[in-house]
Parts: structure tokens; C-alpha cells; sequence
């Protein structure tokens, strides 16, 4: 059976955190980076067929990279924030332009961007900045499910493919990737505060003005 979360990892070997950009997975990632303004330039251009298959190509990416990272032990400080970074904004850029070219409900990018939002502006306020959580299981499987939808609701309006079943399948993994999204994003606040609320209580214990777990 083909292993999708993880997949990729040795378990004789131990992962090293490289310090340095140019690496394999995370060549791949930029390459995603590219790939999102030539699916909203195919979108405006009603060439759905490539839009479809550029889509298809910047969700493979976030797999792969994944994959070399572990496989080849290139996991670096780099692309353990570059890669959630082009996760965010793929999903926001695709979700925008599905909004905006009537392809799917504004729903959709309320669903993503407003929990976004809210996880910058409590981790900013928290940590002034990233609060360096690792990936949960639940916004992996979000992740999959959001760019498993968006291709499959795209291609409804390729020509020959525009079958009903189609939009029907494209909208209710989208709406499951929606909850998974929501949900996700209130796990990650959660850890956030827990994460805060330990540093501060050590903070406190070390100086003396509060007691020690």
C-alpha cells in the first residue's frame, strides 16, 4: 500500500535540519510558487484545460517535496516555512480565483481566508511571529482534500468533461476540505495558546514569580 503522509522516510535513518536554501524539495516548492500566477493567467484566459493541468502540477509539488525532503534527508530551516507559506497561498489564490471567475461560492474563500486571519493575527500577537507548530494530521488531510476538489470542480468546465457528476464530486470534497480547514485551523490555535501559556508559565518559574508545573 502507497504511503502518502510521511512517505518518503527512512527509519534507519535520522533526519538532519540543513541550514541552507538550495535544496531539491525546496527547488520544488518554488516551483509551485510559479506555477499560481499561470493558473489565475489561464483562468482569465477561459483555457481551463491548462489552468486544469497547472493546478493539477502545484498540487503534486506539495507531495513531492515533501517526499525528497525525507528521501534524499534534505529537510531544511527554509523549507520548513517556505513550504506551509506556499500552502497558504496557493490555497488562497486558487480559492479567490474560483470565486471571481464563478467557478465556486464566495463561501469557499471565507472558509479559508478567515480562519487564515485569525491564526496570523493570534500568532503575531502571541509570538510576533511563526509559532513553529508542527503540521497536524488534520491539515494534511485539509490539505489533500482542497486540492483534490479544486481540480476535480476546474475540470467540469473543460471542454468534453463538463458532466454534473463532476461539479457535484469537485463541490463536496471542496465543502469536506472547507471543515477540515476550519477545524484545523482551531487545533492549531489551540496549540498556539498551550504552547504560549507553557512558555510563559517556565518564564515564570524561572524568575521565581509563579510555581513550576
Amino acid at each position: 500500500m502507497i504511503r502518502f503522509v510521511g512517505a518518503g522516510a527512512r527509519p534507519d535513518t535520522e533526519l538532519t535540519v540543513l541550514e541552507r536554501f538550495w535544496t531539491l524539495p525546496n527547488l520544488v516548492t518554488v516551483l509551485r510558487f510559479l506555477g499560481i500566477p499561470l493558473f489565475v493567467l489561464f483562468v482569465s484566459e477561459d483555457r481551463y484545460g491548462s489552468a486544469f493541468l497547472t493546478l493539477v502540477a502545484v498540487g503534486s509539488t506539495d507531495w513531492i517535496d515533501g517526499y525528497l525532503a525525507r528521501r534524499l534527508n534534505q529537510v531544511s530551516t527554509t523549507g520548513q516555512w517556505l513550504d506551509p507559506v506556499a500552502d497558504r497561498l496557493a490555497l488562497i489564490i486558487v480559492a479567490a480565483t474560483f470565486v471571481v471567475d464563478g467557478i465556486a461560492p464566495v463561501w469557499l474563500i471565507l472558509s479559508i481566508a478567515v480562519p487564515d486571519a485569525v491564526l496570523i493575527v493570534n500568532s503575531l500577537l502571541l509570538f510576533h511571529g511563526n509559532p513553529d507548530l508542527p503540521v497536524s494530521l488534520v491539515g494534511k488531510i485539509r490539505t489533500a482534500l482542497l486540492l483534490l476538489g479544486a481540480p476535480l470542480l476546474l475540470l467540469g468546465r473543460v471542454d468534453g468533461y463538463d458532466y454534473q457528476w463532476l461539479s457535484s464530486a469537485g463541490s463536496a470534497v471542496l465543502a469536506l476540505g472547507c471543515i477540515g480547514h476550519v477545524a484545523a485551523a482551531a487545533g492549531y490555535l489551540a496549540a498556539a495558546w498551550r504552547k504560549y501559556l507553557h512558555q510563559r508559565d517556565s518564564v515564570s518559574a524561572g524568575t521565581g514569580t509563579g510555581y513550576a508545573p
